[in-house]
């Protein structure tokens, strides 16, 4: 792909991210394996997967940080592998650990990649106080680094990964061990960044974060992608939705099951009772299901107080399509060793 130095994505296919096949060993281990992925522009993309499924060799690669074994990635227009020093200028990246000089304060810090990134003096102090306003670090601005909190050089961190304005975004579980507070701050920046064009490929376990921000989720395990998608999209691939029926008459719960259990209707699989809510719950895969169950029961007599649907969370999602988590950790610690 040729780049356009005017719209370095050509324009072309509508992708800021695209990865084919990325193979990646550390040793034995096959931290990816063929992995592909497309990250539409001015998008999130969610990428969940337990420890160890290769989330992080995935970014460091993406952000030119590591070589892959096989495979090719564009990012922006550039080549990841041939064009490491243009891709740089219009990336940003948090890593899963705080980097920030600690000797320099908060905004010489941030000013200090601003200049690096070639944004005038003017603009590389405005756009610092911005930020430190931004992530509630104005009043230790002039401080050093070395007398934050982790949860302060986190912010920071934070910053610095957005003071040029990139492209694309690497956030690598960039919410880890934040108050509720800043973290809202930090999804609050980040969707901003994207109603601004930025791109951004994100990694978190927290489900909630994914659910909020994403417009799509990837998710890897043992360094191959196992699903994609929408989160209501992956919901339904897990086990569709589960129809809540609560009876006028409680005492009739149970007469209810046994209807619904025993109507033979296509795809109904069972009908689970739990007298203490109340409720009966049928899974269900499509609307036409949901209109027959409510039918039957309609038929036989049966008065209906509420109906409603209730899709899997993204927690059940997550654990159903990934099973077991893995054990140990050698996404982490095998990358630590050779970066």
């Amino acid at each position: 792909m040729k780049r356009n130095d005017k719209n370095p994505s050509g324009g072309r296919t509508g992708n800021a991210v695209e990865v084919r096949g990325l193979v990646k060993h550390y040793g034995a281990t096959k931290a990816l394996d063929g992995v592909d992925l497309d990250v539409r522009e001015g998008t999130v993309l969610g990428v969940l997967g337990p420890n160890g499924a290769g989330k992080t060799t995935l970014v460091r690669i993406l952000s030119t940080l590591v070589r892959p074994d096989a495979g090719s990635a564009m990012v922006a227009g550039y080549d990841v592998l041939r064009q490491p020093r243009q891709l740089r200028r219009t990336i940003g990246l948090t890593g899963q650990y705080a980097s920030v000089d600690e000797k320099l304060s908060g905004r010489e810090n941030l000013y200090m990649i601003g200049r690096l990134l070639d944004l005038p003096r003017k603009e590389a102090r405005s756009r610092a106080d911005e930020l430190l306003e931004r992530f509630s670090l104005t009043e230790a601005a002039k401080r050093p680094a070395l007398q934050y909190s982790g949860g302060m050089r986190r912010r920071l961190d934070l910053a610095a990964s957005m003071i040029g304005r990139p492209a694309v975004l690497y956030l690598d579980e960039p919410t880890t061990g934040l108050d509720p507070r800043t973290r809202n701050e930090v999804w609050d920046e980040m969707q901003r960044m994207v109603a601004e064009g930025s791109t951004v490929l994100l990694t978190t376990q927290y489900m909630e974060e994914a659910e909020q921000l994403a417009s799509e989720l990837t998710v890897i395990d043992r360094g191959r992608v196992i699903a994609r998608g929408g989160v209501n999209e992956l919901k339904a691939k897990v086990g569709g939705r589960t129809l809540q029926i609560r009876p006028a008459d409680p005492a009739q719960l149970p007469a209810m099951a046994r209807a619904v259990a025993e109507s033979g209707l296509d795809g109904i699989g069972g009908a689970q009772a739990v007298p203490d809510e109340d409720m009966l719950y049928v899974p269900i895969l499509s609307d036409q299901q949901l209109t027959a169950v409510v039918g039957l029961l309609s038929e036989r007599g049966f008065a209906i107080s509420h109906i409603g649907t209730h899709l899997p969370s993204l927690d059940e999602v997550f654990l159903a399509i990934t099973g077991q988590k893995t054990a140990v950790e050698p996404d982490t610690a095998l990358e630590e060793a050779s970066v």
